[in-house]
């Protein structure tokens, strides 16, 4: 079946380091999967918290499902996330002890069940943004010289 993209959180990569990735299943009520579904969902300014040995997601939107009735679910409430229990412990100990952060990069259908992936995070400071918008720029003058030079030799010809 294959993969299918529901949101993505491009903010992450702007703001954060990510070392390293996590694929996570999540628990949710049948009319937040019809919802999904649909796309409507917003990763913004959300993040994951491990709590009791278990691992949730905060501020994660979803809409309420357009045909639901008294049934529906609460847009922001606190998802758990399902983890092996090894995995947790690891990322309980880098979050705690190293300042790092654990954020939710995208959210999928992967077989028919729903799928997040998780970045283990380090933020940016201003200038490191500043940094990679340079190299950005330095490498679209590469690319954008390069064509022109190409299209220059075309046109001796």
């Amino acid at each position: 079946m294959g993969e299918k993209l529901i949101c993505n959180n491009k903010k992450a990569f702007h703001d954060y380091f990510i070392e390293e990735r996590y694929e996570a299943g999540m628990v949710l009520q049948g009319t937040e999967v019809k919802s999904l579904r649909n796309g409507k969902a917003n990763l913004n300014d959300s993040f994951a918290m491990v709590k009791n040995g278990e691992a949730f997601l905060h501020n994660f939107h979803i809409n309420p499902y357009d045909f639901g009735n008294r049934e529906n679910h609460d847009p922001d409430r606190m998802r758990k996330l399902l983890l092996h229990k090894k995995e947790i412990v690891k990322l309980f100990a880098k979050i705690r002890e190293q300042g790092y952060t654990l954020i939710p990069l995208r959210v999928y259908f992967k077989d028919g069940k729903v799928k997040t992936e998780l970045g283990l995070a380090k933020g940016k400071k201003n200038y490191d943004k500043r940094e990679v918008m340079k190299e950005k720029d330095m490498q679209r003058d590469i690319v954008q010289g390069l064509k022109d030079r190409n299209r220059g030799a075309r046109d001796r010809e």
